[in-house]
């Protein structure tokens, strides 16, 4: 009887490993060059622009806003226009101002924190902001919405604004200096 438990249990085992014994094939794909590297990047990225673009003009066409767009994505629209001087590189900008998420969750509002003012044309700023103030005179009231590439793109602002947000400014120009 013990002789037959052990011929099976060696059976059984051999069965075990003969069934399981299977080439441990890799495959080892070439490495990237450089330049594919790069493209894949490109691609990846371009792919992302075009989704959060996509996504954009869909809430602007749910919402019925007639905007305008610029060559690198910015949204604005003039809801009220003013009478005073344009905004131009060099100036001082001081404005009121609405964040909102693509959600349209508020993250920051000159009622808060009081008015925003920027230098135009020396940074600091979000470039899509930036390039909206270029678009306004004193007075006007205005809607941005900043796609993230011109925003805080993958880091966020490292506050309320989180990775990849899409942006939406209500502002009103005050003053140029």
């Amino acid at each position: 009887m013990i002789r037959r438990i052990r011929l099976l249990f060696i059976f059984s085992s051999l069965f075990g490993l003969i069934s399981c014994h299977h080439k441990n094939e890799v495959v080892v794909n070439p490495p990237l060059t450089q330049d594919q590297v790069t493209e894949k990047l490109l691609a990846a990225n371009k792919a992302t622009i075009e989704f959060e673009n996509s996504q954009i003009d869909k809430m602007i066409d749910s919402l019925h806003w007639d905007m305008q767009k610029t060559s690198t994505g910015l949204r604005y629209q003039i809801l009220e226009p003013g009478n005073g001087p344009k905004a131009t590189t060099g100036k001082i900008a001081r404005f009121d101002y609405e964040v909102k998420l693509f959600s349209g969750e508020i993250v920051y509002t000159s009622d808060k924190t009081g008015q925003k003012e920027f230098k135009i044309g020396s940074g600091g700023v979000e470039s899509g902001l930036e390039e909206g103030m270029l678009l306004l005179r004193t007075g006007d009231k205005a809607r941005l919405i900043i796609p993230s590439y011109l925003a805080h793109g993958l880091s966020g602002d490292q506050d309320k604004i989180p990775p990849k947000a899409t942006l939406i400014y209500t502002l009103k120009l005050i003053e140029l200096k």
